[in-house]
């Protein structure tokens, strides 16, 4: 057989015979000759049919799209006016001498070039396999492919050691729900997909390995999102030994994200540094608690000022009724937020309402005034303290929270984003990166109307047993700090790490505080316990979201973009009808 030539590179090969294979693009019959737009995957070259091949010709005749072709000949220069600047190969064409048809193809289901009138995500992912064909989708496997080769070859280059850890695991509880796999061999008992490596990871490090890491896949039967896959996730997962500070873990990880992020996404590193940073590195660290008053949430996407500014000393002797009973008030300014229409304010409102708010209440600026719904009700004295706190000037607009402090930070946190997004403050071609450090060990859980872990069970409480011996109310419970972190990026969260436990003493005690006992921490942990009595050293880790990353680099908006074969936002392989029924005498034989 002879090479196959691409066709990115047939501008090399004018006057030589070379043989090329692909796709057939598109078909033109321009008055007895034939031309065809073949395409690979580097691009599209033109070949030319003329009817003195007649073999050639007559096969020519048959084609039609996404047919599967080789075809030999003579590269020519294209005559002058006849080329195209649009495509690499467009100064040439290949005169073909010989024609071969190796598959045919229907009529698609759908139109993978037609990237004005896209088919729907289920008719898409149905047919995936022709989505794929996809330049843009062609585009996002070569630019997975590249970040997969950046982060292996940083951590190699930082001494990590890359293994791989069980996929068939043990069930534990680890905030999400687990996928079961029912043991043949062990009847009654089963398997579980690990959420996340953590239990291995840690370990390894008493296992003696240095440095672990792995492009790992993890496991949750959680609720589908724009930015939350079904099932399956993929993480960059790490871990270090003889580490007690999670600054260490930050500095080792954060110059890869930068390297990410410029040199692979090509975007521009905003400078916050006006925002507490680490040492000798830009990235600002930020406690989990300023976080949520100053930004709202535990991910702020820091494009954007907008800041949560507390108002509740200036309403100390208010007479307004709605905000005289409440626990907490605060505000945002949204700049040229006085040209909303009231429509669009009523939509905010909703917004606000589907996070705990009663209302929204606002005041905008226009000429010199302050002009808004509950102005009468405020004193002279308020609205002066209110323009001067916030900075507002004419054309801008302020929003206000007032209930308990989570309910405000949760509506101002959610109204913060939502205005960001209306008034495109959200540059896609800047990067944001923060740490937010100092999580809550244990955090209350309102459906459950009980404590629960903040992160995970796994992490250190600063302050180790003491802290935990101290706390005797769920109010102490709360106010205990872990060494736990998160990176985001542009308001997503991407990264979550911490010192780890490595003592048992004090993993039953994390338990025994939310009344779980020592039977059951065995039961749930035993591999672990056992481990940290024979000689475990400190460590600490974290683990990024690969998918989620890439999908915020490479603009995307969802999440499920990101993968070759993803499930739909129902959690459906549709074009592999996944989940589905199976043969009655495999449960049976599972003792199902």
């Amino acid at each position: 057989m002879k090479q196959r030539t691409f066709a990115i590179d047939t501008p090399t090969k004018v006057g030589e015979m070379i043989t090329v294979a692909g796709w057939v693009h598109s078909r033109r019959d321009h008055g007895g000759l034939i031309f065809i737009d073949l395409r690979d995957h580097t691009g599209l070259v033109q070949l030319v049919i003329n009817p003195e091949q007649a073999e050639a010709f007559r096969l020519a005749e048959s084609l039609r799209d996404e047919f599967v072709i080789r075809a030999s000949g003579v590269v020519t220069e294209r005559g002058e006016g006849l080329k195209n600047p649009n495509i690499a190969s467009g100064d040439v064409e290949i005169v073909v001498e010989n024609l071969e048809i190796l598959n045919r193809a229907e009529t698609l289901p759908i139109q993978p070039f037609a990237e004005e009138n896209q088919a729907g995500e289920d008719l898409r992912f149905k047919y995936r396999y022709l989505d794929l064909r996809r330049p843009k989708m062609q585009e996002m496997l070569k630019k997975r492919a590249e970040m997969y080769r950046r982060m292996h070859q940083y951590m190699d280059t930082r001494d990590f050691i890359e293994i791989q850890t069980p996929i068939l695991a043990n069930s534990s509880p680890e905030g999400a729900r687990d996928f079961l796999i029912p043991s043949r061999l062990q009847e009654d008992k089963f398997y579980a997909l690990p959420q996340a490596p953590q239990q291995f990871k840690q370990l390894l490090m008493v296992g003696g390995v240095p440095r672990y890491y792995q492009l790992a896949a993890c496991f949750r039967d959680e609720d589908p999102r724009a930015d939350r896959l079904y099932g399956e996730f993929y993480q960059l997962d790490l871990e270090m030994s003889f580490v007690e500070d999670g600054e260490e873990v930050r500095q080792e990880v954060e110059p890869l994200m930068r390297q990410l992020a410029t040199e692979f996404a090509g975007k521009k590193l905003l400078d916050l540094s006006d925002l507490p940073v680490g040492d000798g590195s830009p990235i600002p660290r930020i406690s989990y608690r300023d976080a949520m008053e100053t930004y709202g949430s535990d991910k702020p996407d820091l494009r954007f000022g907008m800041k949560l500014i507390e108002l509740t000393d200036v309403f100390a002797e208010t007479e307004f009724g709605v905000f005289k009973n409440a626990e907490c008030i605060k505000a945002i300014c949204v700049k040229n937020g006085a040209s909303l229409s009231r429509k669009q304010i009523d939509q905010f409102t909703d917004i606000a309402k589907s996070e705990g708010a009663g209302g929204l209440a606002y005041i905008t600026y226009q000429d010199g005034e302050a002009k808004s719904p509950i102005a009468k009700f405020l004193s002279e004295a308020e609205l002066t303290a209110i323009q001067q706190k916030i900075g507002a000037v004419d054309g801008d607009a302020v929003f206000f929270g007032a209930d308990a402090r989570p309910v405000v930070n949760a509506v101002l946190g959610r109204l913060r984003n939502e205005f960001a997004a209306h008034f495109d403050l959200k540059d896609p071609s800047v990067v944001a990166f923060a740490w937010i450090i100092d999580f809550p060990f244990y955090e209350w859980d309102d459906h459950g109307k009980k404590l629960d872990f903040g992160h995970n069970p796994f992490g250190m409480p600063k302050g180790g047993l003491e802290a935990l011996e101290s706390a005797t109310t769920d109010a102490d419970k709360l106010a205990i700090v872990a060494d736990q972190f998160d990176m985001v990026m542009n308001g997503y969260e991407i990264c979550s790490g911490g010192v780890r436990n490595h003592n048992p003493a004090v993993l039953y005690k994390v338990f025994d505080l939310l009344g779980f006992s020592e039977s059951y921490v065995e039961e749930k942990f035993g591999a672990m316990l056992n481990a940290f009595k024979y000689g475990a050293p400190p460590h600490a880790g974290c683990a990024f979201g690969v998918d989620r990353i890439l999908m915020e680099l490479i603009d995307e908006t969802n999440v499920r973009e990101t993968l070759a074969f993803p499930k739909n936002g129902s959690g459906v392989d549709v074009m592999m009808d996944s989940p589905s029924t199976v043969d009655p005498a495999q449960l049976q034989e599972l003792g199902l």
